[in-house]
């Protein structure tokens, strides 16, 4: 099991072949000496809340650990999701930061 702590998130709904899935789109920010980079999880099998972070549970086994106050896209994850709209259209749509985690799955 590995933990990840991305700097800014999403969740996205995604639909294909009548099945719907959700899986959560990770962005880091490189710094001074790094690169930006993202990731999406392998799928949401479940969800637990803390006071401060919401733990997203992949089928992989990873778990991604996100801040609740750091919902959104940004330069990191931005990119990556317009590629995603452009090329699937409606078969991917971002969740609203409203949304009740704890009854996603």
């Amino acid at each position: 099991m590995s933990e990840k702590f991305p700097d800014n998130w999403v969740v996205l709904k995604i639909t294909h072949h009548g099945k719907t899935i959700y899986k959560v789109l990770g962005g880091w920010s490189g710094g001074y000496l790094g690169s930006d980079c993202w990731q999406l999880n392998s799928g949401i099998v479940k969800v637990e809340e803390s006071d401060l972070c919401w733990t997203f549970h992949g089928v992989s086994g990873s778990q991604y650990v996100c801040h609740k106050k750091t919902y959104g896209l940004r330069v990191n994850n931005a990119g990556i999701y317009n590629r995603l709209k452009e090329k699937v259209g409606d078969a991917v749509t971002m969740l609203d930061k409203t949304t009740d985690w704890n009854n996603l799955v």
